[in-house]
């Protein structure tokens, strides 16, 4: 059985879709927790380089999350 087939496929797009919603917000978060923690309470939406480099990051560990979750889902 190949891992990119119909079912598997779903479970790894669904799992990468979950993971990028629900820590988009948290990411959100902890930029502004790390870009203000020394100053007064400030929220600020990172720049376009930041948002870059947020979602790439969040992409590597959104599909290494559907692997697992199709790896571990099959055992």
């Amino acid at each position: 059985m190949y891992v990119l087939s119909g079912p598997n496929v779903r479970l790894i797009v669904v799992s990468f879709l979950v993971y990028i919603v629900v820590n988009l917000f948290e990411n959100l978060i902890h930029y502004n927790i790390g870009r203000f923690s020394n100053k007064d309470t400030k929220f600020e939406v990172p720049t376009r380089r930041d948002w870059v480099k947020i979602i790439a990051v969040m992409c590597v560990f959104a599909a290494l999350q559907g692997v697992l979750t199709y790896y571990f889902n099959k055992k």
